[in-house]
């Protein structure tokens, strides 16, 4: 299957209601193409699991500005006052958790758990609602693995199967995320033949990866 597509392409995959996944850490290593063509779309009562909301408008977090997100699940929004201020009109539903814990969920998505065990958060609201485990004398949440419908991440080098390598600081939950979603796009700074990326720097397998947006194309 040809995996380097153009957006248009692939529209039948964005649709309301549905759940995605957004690497990226404050619009570093997000998928900023991708995102404007969402925006684009228009596509309505979005679940978005991310690290943060970045800014109002920048990243994600103009997703949010323009009223397309219906819940938030992040590990902190405090960059994004519309994300604040549309949670405490009551217009759009904020999951908060633990940075380490985030990431954990999404992890044991990918790797098929069926739960991780956690001393984070434990005598918090964090806890409210969730099972408890004492081992050893010492208590411990059960957090359940997440996650989504899409994983959009942002790769520096992949090639035309999806093997992907990601620069500095913009890995992140890039390649947690690329587990996690029933379909991973990856837009792409630079895509390269088959065999021109050296596998000694692969973070994501090119078989998680199902579409891949070139940026020079998009």
């Amino acid at each position: 299957m040809k995996k380097v597509v153009k957006l248009q392409e692939i529209d039948h995959l964005f649709k309301d209601g549905m759940s995605i996944m957004f690497g990226g850490f404050l619009g570093c290593g997000s998928a900023h193409n991708i995102i404007d063509y969402i925006l684009n779309l228009n596509v309505k009562d979005l679940t978005i699991i991310c690290n943060d909301t970045s800014y109002p408008d920048f990243g994600v977090g103009r997703l949010v500005a323009n009223g397309q997100v219906k819940k938030v699940i992040a590990s902190h929004i405090g960059t994004n006052p519309e994300t604040g201020r549309l949670m405490n009109d009551g217009k759009l539903e904020v999951e908060l958790v633990p940075q380490g814990t985030l990431a954990e969920k999404i992890r044991a998505a990918g790797a098929g758990l069926g739960a991780v065990v956690t001393p984070t958060g434990v005598g918090t609201m964090v806890e409210e609602g969730k099972q408890k485990l004492t081992l050893n004398g010492k208590e411990y949440i059960v957090e359940l693995p997440i996650k989504a419908d899409l994983s959009i991440i942002r790769g520096s080098l992949v090639d035309e199967f999806g093997n992907t390598f990601y620069k500095g600081t913009t890995k992140n939950f890039n390649p947690l995320m690329a587990t996690a979603g029933e379909k991973v796009i990856i837009e792409a700074e630079k895509v390269v033949k088959i065999g021109e990326l050296d596998p000694d720097i692969v973070h994501t397998p090119g078989v998680l990866v199902d579409y891949i947006i070139d940026n020079r194309k998009d």
